[in-house]
């Protein structure tokens, strides 16, 4: 394995005690996952220690080498998002983006995931609704796990329509014609701009309660699907 020392940017997924002071971080950065042991960082004045909290955007330099996993050498704390840590229910949230993040990494390692870690704590740290960053969150991380939304299609094979209705088909994984169906054009209009637009464009979109209720209830069931 060849001896390489890089810069990058990361947020950790998961810590992990390792040892009497070490500890281990799974990291999300924007070339993929890297594991990484950050030595002696449990002990009262590493320096290490203020560089690699959760819920924060941190810049790592690491040593790969023989090991299975980086060494941390250095780190330094970038944007702290400590507002998310006042609101439990954004807290809440937050930890179960990275908990997915992570999961989801652990079996495919993607680029795209730092990005979608990157928006959503970024936006929970502000007063974004809540709502409207768990739907877009899990609309993109099934798009990026490969599991994407059928948004276009009908379970006929045939292209959605302006002017005809439809009902969510949990089975076939697509929207299903029905004349009195809960879904209309501007809430697939809706879903296909909360699929392909970062979450900053998204909050900027005047939305109606009904909307915010409706699209809530579709990425409830699509979530679970």
């Amino acid at each position: 394995m060849t001896v390489k020392d890089y810069k990058t940017l990361a947020y950790v997924t998961r810590r992990t005690n390792y040892g009497e002071a070490d500890r281990i971080l799974n990291l999300i950065t924007p070339k993929g996952k890297v594991v990484a042991i950050a030595k002696g960082v449990r002990k009262e004045k590493s320096k290490l220690a203020g560089g690699i909290e959760l819920f924060s955007k941190i810049e790592l330099n690491l040593h790969e080498g023989k090991s299975d996993f980086a060494i941390v050498t250095s780190s330094r704390m970038i944007k702290y998002y400590g507002n998310i840590l006042k609101d439990y229910s954004r807290m809440e949230l937050a930890g179960l983006i990275l908990k997915k993040i992570n999961y989801l990494a652990e079996h495919s390692d993607n680029p795209e995931y730092y990005k979608i870690v990157d928006q959503c704590l970024g936006e929970l740290n502000s007063d974004t609704d809540i709502r409207l960053i768990k739907n877009w969150f899990i609309l993109n991380i099934k798009k990026t796990s490969g599991d994407e939304i059928n948004l276009y299609r009908d379970t006929d094979g045939k292209r959605l329509a302006a002017d005809i209705r439809y009902d969510w088909d949990v089975g076939q994984n697509a929207f299903a014609n029905n004349l009195e169906g809960l879904y209309g054009a501007n809430d697939i209009k809706l879903l296909r701009l909360m699929s392909s637009t970062d979450l900053k464009t998204i909050k900027r979109v005047k939305l109606s309660e009904e909307l915010i209720k409706k699209m809530t209830e579709y990425v409830s069931i699509v979530g679970e699907a």
